[in-house]
């Protein structure tokens, strides 16, 4: 919250008044002084990020602003610090240095003030109460630009964001016109317009928050650059690979980083490409949003997929309402039963599938014998008329398995 201005309330007493009027008539030279005593003192002044011309007219408006309520003729409100502040934040010169600047103002014109105050003798004793008044004026305008500071730095912030964000936008939705704003949304997200990239999905724990937290900065210590930004739906970002930093390094980090379901869209050589990497990237994700839902325990890299290592599954989470078809065609009897024993068929079946047909290794995870997995397994072959011991009975069941899964994830939620 800014500050609110506190100038002094008593009126200034009539030698300091005096004094100050003969500097104000003298500021001109004075801010040319006081200038050049900044330049000395802070190094940073020196090194041509604020031209000379913009701190001496700088010194200037605060000069004057200051002497003004010295000489009990203040100006209403804060504006020149506060110009000083947002400008300072613009020229990106750190905040310890203006406030620095101010210290060094405060010394400058206290000895200026002394000096005017030598040849008076009845205003040695005003001079005892001018101290703390001026230091006071001095605290105060260091609040107010501290404040101006801060504001501009948080726009600049968000405007950052905002700019990025609409650069994203350019790629992920190929705007990119003559070609032009692709140069210009690569060079302001730091990535380059040609290499290796990928585009990422990750499912959010809620609208709008960030499925992989601190992405950026996460994958960028990792020799990763990227640009990510956060939809109702996902968290999408833009990774370019290095020969290092590949796409299992990638794969392997966002497991790491991501709480749910995460889409890898292939690899692809230009960011002119990148809208239809977008749409791998989500079938991606629809396919590993499907795995994540599956019953029983789930590994943690089981949560990701790459598009082109899961043809079948990105195949029908492109097309849910086929994929829901299918799993009636092939499952139906078995959907059709109650949910206790159609669970343990499906479960049963899905088990056996990935320990490859082995019975005593599904018997295994299932805690049951390997007769019992027989047993279950051919209740299945009976009841929807295929045989797991032909290739076309296993494929449809494994395609149908697939489907079911793709369907339910797509399903939307009832209430209730």
């Amino acid at each position: 919250m800014p500050r609110q201005a506190t100038p002094p309330d008593a009126p200034a007493l009539p030698a300091v008044a005096a004094i100050g009027l003969r500097l104000l008539d003298r500021v001109d030279a004075l801010a040319g002084e006081l200038a050049e005593s900044i330049r000395q003192a802070e190094p940073f002044y020196r090194a041509g990020t604020v031209p000379v011309e913009d701190l001496r007219a700088s010194v200037r408006d605060n000069l004057a602003h200051i002497l003004s309520q010295l000489s009990g003729r203040p100006v209403p409100g804060l504006e020149p610090p506060r110009a000083t502040g947002r400008r300072r934040a613009e020229q990106g010169v750190p905040l310890p240095v203006v406030l620095h600047a101010y210290r060094v103002a405060g010394k400058f014109i206290w000895a200026a003030i002394l000096a005017e105050a030598a040849d008076d003798p009845g205003a040695t004793t005003e001079l005892l109460h001018t101290g703390s008044e001026l230091w006071l004026i001095i605290d105060t305008h260091s609040g107010s630009i501290t404040d101006a500071y801060r504001d501009a730095v948080a726009e600049r912030a968000h405007h950052d964001a905002q700019t990025r964000s609409a650069m994203l936008d350019v790629l992920l939705r190929g705007d990119s016109g003559d070609g032009s704003r692709l140069w210009d949304s690569a060079a302001t997200l730091r990535l380059p317009q040609r290499g290796t990239f990928v585009v990422v999905a990750a499912r959010p724990p809620g609208p709008g928050v960030e499925a992989v937290p601190g992405a950026e900065q996460a994958l960028r210590r990792h020799g990763l650059q990227s640009s990510w930004r956060v939809e109702i739906d996902a968290h999408l970002g833009v990774v370019a690979l290095t020969r290092r930093a590949g796409i299992d390094a990638l794969c392997g980090r966002l497991v790491e980083l991501a709480a749910g379901p995460v889409g890898v869209s292939a690899t692809y050589p230009g960011l002119d490409q990148t809208p239809a990497a977008l749409r791998q990237a989500r079938l991606a994700l629809a396919a590993a949003a499907a795995s994540a839902g599956e019953a029983g325990p789930t590994a943690a890299g089981d949560r990701l997929v790459r598009y082109e290592l899961a043809p079948i599954q990105i195949l029908l989470a492109g097309a849910p309402d086929a994929a829901g078809a299918v799993a009636r065609a092939v499952l139906g009897p078995v959907l059709g039963l109650p949910a206790a024993e159609r669970d343990i068929l499906l479960d049963t079946l899905r088990v056996w599938f990935e320990e490859h047909g082995a019975t005593s290794a599904a018997g295994t995870r299932l805690f049951v014998h390997r007769n019992t997995v027989r047993y279950r397994l051919r209740r299945v072959e009976e009841l929807t008329g295929r045989s797991l011991a032909q290739p076309v009975g296993v494929a449809e069941l494994h395609l149908a398995m697939q489907a079911a899964r793709i369907a339910t994830a797509a399903r939307p939620a009832t209430a209730g």
